[in-house]
Parts: structure tokens; C-alpha cells; sequence
């Protein structure tokens, strides 16, 4: 689907996304990425929403996958994937709440509109996509 909004060109927004890729700015991504207003990881070591949230993983590499979400600064952090919600794990759930950070997760539709939105709020958010 294309996303069209009148928006800061300061500001990295999703500007389509579906068929296995995601469009941001003049990036045509067919990996995991982390998307914030002014920041875009493109090498982000999570190769998926369910092994990011598989409760059987070692702590260490949890911690590793999710540190370019948790370490930010940002309130709100979107994670999106596939067609259907996907739901969290406990422990990854627990994470965000340990350090006080709002985590919601969405299909991938709804996590790029929902973060172009807030985006354009000027408000404190980052999502992880999952082509």
C-alpha cells in the first residue's frame, strides 16, 4: 500500500510498504529495520517478530536484538509484522516495561501508519518493521 502525507521532508516516514519490502524515503528495504524520525537502521540483527519474541532465547542475545529499540529514547516503540497482530511474549513485553517505554504491537500495515502518524506528531516513537 502507498502512504502519501504532507509532511517535514526533515522526518523519515514510511512511504510504502507490502510484497515483502518497505519503502522509507529512497530506501527500498526487504529486511528487519528500525525506523525513528530522524534515525533509519538498516542492519538491525533481528531476523524476525517471532524469533524476537520466542521466550526460549538467551537473555544475552535478547538484550542485543533489542537495544537498538530499548536504547533510543523513545516512549512509544512499534513493532510490526505480517498481516495478522502479532503477540508479544511476556518477556519481551517486560523488557519495554522495565524501563518505562510504551510497546505496541501491530500488523505491518497498521505499525506504518500508526508510526507515520506519531512521526508527524513530533511525537517520541520508533518501530521495528518486519517486511
Amino acid at each position: 500500500m502507498r502512504l502519501a502525507l504532507d509532511s517535514d521532508p526533515r522526518i523519515h516516514l514510511v512511504r510504502r510498504y507490502g510484497d515483502g519490502e518497505i519503502v522509507i524515503g529512497a530506501h527500498r528495504i526487504v529486511r528487519p529495520c528500525i525506523v525513528g524520525p530522524a534515525s533509519l537502521v538498516l542492519d538491525w540483527a533481528a531476523r524476525s517478530f517471532v524469533e524476537l519474541s520466542e521466550a526460549k532465547r538467551e537473555a544475552a542475545e535478547l538484550a542485543a536484538q533489542l537495544e537498538p529499540l530499548l536504547g533510543a529514547g523513545a516512549g512509544i516503540v512499534l513493532l510490526g509484522a505480517g498481516a495478522a497482530q502479532p503477540f508479544p511474549s511476556a518477556r519481551l513485553r517486560a523488557a519495554f516495561r522495565e524501563r518505562g517505554i510504551a510497546l505496541e504491537c501491530m500488523n505491518l500495515g497498521a505499525a506504518c501508519r500508526t508510526y507515520n502518524i506519531l512521526a508527524n506528531e513530533e511525537r517520541s516513537v520508533i518501530a521495528g518493521l518486519f517486511p
